[in-house]
């Protein structure tokens, strides 16, 4: 991508599995698909994060089970359509995109069969892995499938500063009662600092979640709620932002470091033990024990460091695990990692707290992953809401959601884009104005950045976190409020970059999900009220 103006079928920003999955899909049909990623190497996204496996097919399987389970992770607020979706289309996409076409190497059993695991929630055992590292293996795949393809250009190190739409960006104010469209996006080119226009005729947001406005997460450094914010900005619909998804298993260090810890740990029998060696979860959930919903366990462990007063929990599967378990070799980035720190997962209780892992809500999409009520665009993947996973994500079905949805999307954009040719877009384009820098000079003060991410880590960790109430969640919505005044105004005067525009968006975000769940009363599943 060279210039200042840039022409293509499909835009679509990230390159985890959902974008990936649409770019190949939508390329395969004959569109020229461009890919912009905010890393500097394509293959960092959080798919590539991603520990835990995928949910395909297991043995006396029919999808009415896993259609259940879903709904029943997601307090039944989740809608069956896209439950049954999942279900039906998502195992024969695995074995037909990842399995056959990709090459994953997912783990296998001594016969030669794929391994199959059982997860948190899950009916059967039905869930894929390649060691603990499975987004990992998927990631470099898809990356590999992306660059290779003739009709893709993947430009990394390039971040989407807003998306265009004719509502906000074309001069001619008749446009304002016609149907809105997203044309493209205004993206950073953080090498040359020029903020170039991408035009497109279909733009497909896939920039993952939004871990990063909490204190702790699991989630990689560049989840700060980029889409949810360029989408809130335009105006896209948006829903079930209060249902943030707690993991309840991330490694504690009095340093601040945190790393997943895979609840396939707890799969294969690990048990949670408080500060006094007890296992506590028959006090919370005896039916389930450690495989209980993640939100029922993040509850519990945040409840018993409450009640003993000690900053974590432990993690034990050296005592507690199926006998012949080889736990270096079924856990080697997650054993590696704690090596490293002087712990043995196969000798040791690891110390664990929860941390924030996964945004249930986000842009409102329907079963193709088209935004509803607007022209040219789509949203897969983490930053979007398929009703899929209600008030809770079960386990293992983020990889399959952006599988499913990256492919419906890469095949609907096709009648969009050949729409779009036949609408003749050609005036539009030429009436989008570049991007305006002027007035944007000040330099970038680190000392303001890190003050200013630390309020909005605090703010909702403590008021909008894992147990919420109508106080604390006002006294968010106020805190944010002034503070997100303050960033918008330190935006507009200072010169663009990557940590800039994270932390608009961060605020953004932050304000959105405290304030999504300040509206809503009931407490169910990730979203839990005290009072």
């Amino acid at each position: 991508m060279s210039g200042s103006a840039h022409v293509v079928d499909l835009l679509v920003i990230g390159g985890g599995i959902a974008g990936g999955t649409c770019a190949l899909k939508a390329a395969d049909n004959g569109l020229d698909v461009l890919t912009v990623v905010k890393s500097a190497d394509p293959r960092n996204t959080a798919t590539e994060w991603a520990q835990g496996g995928i949910v395909a097919e297991g043995e006396e399987d029919p999808p009415e089970l896993l259609v259940e389970d879903i709904l029943k992770a997601g307090d039944h607020i989740g809608w069956p359509d896209a439950a049954r979706q999942l279900a039906e289309l998502g195992p024969d996409l695995v074995m037909e995109l990842l399995v056959g076409r990709l090459d994953v190497p997912f783990d296998r059993g001594p016969d030669g069969a794929m391994a199959m695991g059982v997860e948190a929630a899950h009916s059967r055992s039905r869930i894929l892995h390649v060691g603990d590292a499975t987004g990992h293996a998927i990631q470099r795949k898809l990356t590999d499938a992306l660059l290779a393809h003739e009709r893709i250009e993947v430009v990394s190190a390039h971040m989407a500063v807003d998306l265009i739409t004719r509502s906000h960006h074309d001069p001619d104010p008749s446009r304002a009662y016609t149907p809105d469209r997203v044309l493209g996006a205004y993206v950073l080119d953080e090498k040359t600092g020029e903020v170039k226009t991408v035009l497109a005729r279909c733009t497909v947001l896939a920039t993952g979640g939004l871990g990063q406005i909490y204190l702790h997460t699991t989630n990689p450094p560049s989840a700060t709620g980029d889409g949810m914010a360029m989408a809130f900005r335009a105006g896209l619909p948006i829903r079930n932002l209060e249902y943030v998804q707690f993991h309840p298993s991330a490694f504690f260090s009095a340093e601040g470091e945190r790393f997943l810890i895979s609840e396939a740990v707890r799969g294969e029998g690990a048990w949670l033990l408080n500060s006094h060696g007890e296992r506590f979860m028959g006090r919370y959930a005896p039916d389930d024990m450690e495989l209980a919903p993640r939100d029922e366990l993040a509850r519990a462990i945040h409840e018993e460091m409450a009640v003993t007063g000690h900053p974590c929990v432990y993690l034990d599967l050296a005592n507690h695990h199926t006998d012949g378990l080889d736990i270096p070799a079924r856990f080697p980035q997650i054993y590696e990692f704690l090596r490293r720190r002087h712990l043995d997962l196969a000798r040791d209780a690891i110390p664990v707290v929860p941390a924030a892992h996964y945004a249930c809500g986000g842009v409102l999409v329907d079963l193709d992953g088209k935004v509803l009520d607007v022209r040219g665009a789509y949203a897969v993947g983490e930053v979007s809401c398929t009703g899929l996973h209600g008030a809770n994500r079960l386990a293992s079905t983020s990889l399959l959601e952006g599988l499913v949805w990256g492919w419906k999307a890469g095949t609907a954009c096709l009648r969009d884009v050949e729409a779009g040719r036949s609408a003749g877009l050609a005036p539009v384009y030429e009436r989008i104005p570049p991007w305006d820098s002027a007035g944007c000079e000040d330099e970038v003060d680190p000392v303001l950045f890190r003050q200013d991410w630390n309020s909005i880590r605090h703010t909702m960790w403590n008021y909008a976190g894992i147990v919420r109430t109508g106080k604390r969640l006002k006294r968010a919505c106020d805190d944010l409020g002034y503070l997100g005044h303050r960033i918008e105004k330190f935006y507009r005067s200072t010169r663009l970059s990557r940590p800039l525009l994270e932390l608009r968006n961060g605020i953004v975000t932050a304000r959105s999900v405290a304030e999504a769940a300040r509206r809503n009363p009931v407490s169910l599943g990730c979203h839990y009220l005290r009072d």
